[in-house]
């Protein structure tokens, strides 16, 4: 019962945060901040982030870190508007290729980190360094644009409207909301039923309900605001999509849960016959190719590849992550836990700059609750253990 109450605290109280956050910067600026139009450019700007989150997560359960995701974002970013804009590359192929340069730098990170076992700081760290210097190089220190429409369109367009593009209120939210809650029902009554059937606990009736009331307000809160300006943003269906992948393969495949067990405890899992140098190299491949993602989403949704793009994503990303409840020590997160640090950092920035807070103090708070959450991780920690 214990172990129940710690993760369930481990897994709302960040929510709550958020929520507190929300209400705060609400109130500081006069409702501006909950507008439909600002919460939704506060999604689509927080995809970014939240995309590198989701890849970042198996990396810091299975005991890993990435330093260079802000780098290889911004690198892959300029390899495509170079493509595009310089040699005439179509959306597809030029997306291909920063796709394979992306797993290639995973790659990289996975050879020296699982084979050569140099540690995952240091080879991420050289990499920050690397193509920090690859975008100065691709890019020449300046800014290349436009890019082509169809590839724009993954960063700023929006679902059709079911209704038309005259309709005042969106609908395609709403039915892509209710077609979420159904399909995670269904997910969670299956789950309940296979439990059962293999003799497992069950959690009561009044939890589950509970937990579905809560995902319902989720979508409800994310979407509602959707349909009221412009729809949903391709870019946070591409999140939404990339979560729910990433959730099944931690949650439901032989994959992630090696990776559980190897963030867990090293030395069991090799014992018990986990290839660990075979997996990390694999997690490594799966974050360059995630973070190729972010990159490329980026810089549709600027439409440009600058000299400075991707510059901190990765402290954004680790405190993300580390907020929405993972370890540093491996062997816990979520994927859902990553999506809601991503709010909050993104919640941040956001009010932050309505407020036009001066950007001395905006890191120093993010900077401070970065701190809170790995302090409220480390001692969690410790109860677990004492």
């Amino acid at each position: 019962m214990n172990e129940s109450i710690q993760r369930n605290i481990r897994q709302y109280t960040m929510i709550a945060a958020l929520l507190a956050i929300w209400l705060i910067f609400t109130v500081l600026t006069g409702g501006i901040f909950i507008s439909p139009r600002n919460l939704s450019n506060l999604f689509l700007q927080s995809a970014t982030i939240a995309i590198l989150s989701i890849g970042l997560v198996l990396v810091v359960v299975s005991g890993n870190l990435d330093l260079s995701l802000g780098s290889v974002a911004g690198f892959v970013g300029a390899i495509v508007a170079v493509l595009q804009v310089n040699f005439q590359m179509d959306t597809v192929s030029s997306i291909a290729i920063a796709l394979m340069v992306g797993a290639l730098i995973g790659l990289w990170h996975g050879y020296w980190i699982a084979y050569r076992r140099v540690s995952a700081l240091i080879v991420t760290l050289g990499s920050f360094m690397i193509f920090r210097g690859g975008v100065i190089g691709v890019t020449g220190g300046a800014t290349i644009g436009p890019m082509e429409d169809s590839f724009k369109f993954l960063g700023q367009g929006f679902l059709p409207e079911l209704l038309g593009p005259e309709s005042e209120f969106k609908v395609t939210g709403m039915v892509l909301a209710l077609t979420i809650v159904a399909v995670l029902v269904a997910f969670e009554v299956v789950n309940r039923s296979n439990r059962r059937a293999h003799g497992l606990k069950v959690s009561s009736v009044g939890a589950l309900l509970g937990k579905l009331a809560a995902l319902s307000l989720a979508a409800a809160v994310v979407f509602l605001p959707l349909g009221a300006y412009q729809g949903v943003p391709m870019a946070i269906v591409l999140v939404l999509a990339l979560a729910a992948i990433f959730h099944f393969i931690a949650q439901d495949t032989t994959f992630g849960r090696r990776i559980f067990a190897i963030g867990g405890n090293k030395e069991a899992a090799a014992l018990s016959g986990i290839d660990i140098k075979k997996h990390i190299l694999v997690l490594y491949v799966m974050m360059g190719i995630m973070t190729a993602v972010a990159g490329i989403i980026f810089t549709a949704r600027l439409n440009a590849a600058t000299a400075t793009a991707g510059n901190l994503f990765e402290l954004d990303a680790i405190a993300a992550v580390v907020i929405g409840g993972s370890s540093l020590a491996g062997g816990v997160g979520t994927i859902a836990g990553a999506l809601v640090g991503a709010l909050v950092m993104s919640s941040l920035d956001n009010g932050m700059s309505l407020l036009d807070m001066d950007v001395t103090w905006q890191y120093v708070l993010k900077g401070l609750i970065l701190l809170a959450a790995v302090w409220v991780d480390t001692a969690t920690q410790k109860k677990t253990r004492f």
